[in-house]
């Protein structure tokens, strides 16, 4: 992977794949460069420059105590610069919410694609002293009880389905994550009403979500779409259940831009 120095010092990991113009996939919560690849590859197929990235605090990026959402904008300014200057930004989850909080601090994006931001909109939000909690987990060593945490109370899933992913080979590569978790609760809560600057960002923005998939993303697309001016909701029908489909995915990417 080629690193960038963000604006405070971090080093930000990133790959590259195909040619064309640049897009810069930004995950969501638990994601690595390396979940990216799937569409990355989809982009490079109908010819585009895919850029997947590690998020400060994941995978072999760096990280710095008390990093803040602006923080992470910077980061992905600084792929954005290294790659060009210039890009397409496409983001799921709370990448999605990252991506346009960006754009709203002038990072230079081209177009905007959001994929299922999970904005609550002042409807049933997480405890305000989440992150902070979360926080003093990872502080104390409970890096485990710092991932459940987040599943239960930041992403809403049933404890039957947390317990089920405590006990299955896929949790012990989330615990290495967990820092990135107070990131992520941060983030989502400081904009979780996106501001009045994200609301009128430059950018042309593109809002995806599949035809199923948890109601309060539903919500949120919908809701974000109506109160975004020009925005564009498409429904992508391959994508289920907050899963991603690559290829359809690339498709709209190549008919929006």
């Amino acid at each position: 992977m080629d690193t960038v120095t963000s604006g405070d010092g971090t080093a930000i990991a990133f790959n590259e794949l195909g040619t064309g113009p640049a897009v810069v996939i930004v995950g969501g919560a638990f994601s690595l460069a390396a979940d990216g690849d799937a569409l990355a590859s989809a982009l490079a197929d109908v010819g585009f420059r895919a850029i997947t990235m590690d998020r400060r605090g994941r995978g072999t990026s760096g990280d710095k105590r008390g990093s803040q959402p602006e923080d992470e904008a910077d980061d992905l300014a600084a792929v954005i610069e290294a790659v060009g200057g210039d890009a397409i930004v496409l983001g799921h989850s709370s990448g999605a919410v990252l991506a346009l909080f960006a754009a709203s601090r002038g990072v230079p994006i081209r177009a905007l694609f959001l994929s299922e931001p999970p904005f609550r909109f002042g409807v049933e939000e997480p405890a305000a002293d989440l992150p902070q909690r979360l926080q003093q987990l990872v502080d104390e060593g409970r890096s485990a009880e710092a991932v459940v945490t987040f599943q239960l109370e930041a992403v809403g899933l049933p404890r039957q389905m947390v317990d089920s992913i405590r006990q299955s080979e896929q949790f012990a590569s989330l615990v290495p994550l967990a820092q990135s978790t107070v990131y992520d609760a941060e983030l989502t809560a400081r904009v979780s009403t996106p501001t009045a600057a994200m609301l009128s960002v430059h950018p042309p923005v593109t809002i995806l979500r599949g035809a199923q998939t948890f109601p309060v993303l539903v919500a949120a697309a919908d809701r974000l779409a109506a109160e975004l001016p020009d925005s564009r909701l498409v429904i992508v029908p391959e994508s289920v259940m907050h899963r991603l489909d690559p290829g359809a995915t690339a498709r709209v990417v190549r008919d929006r831009v």
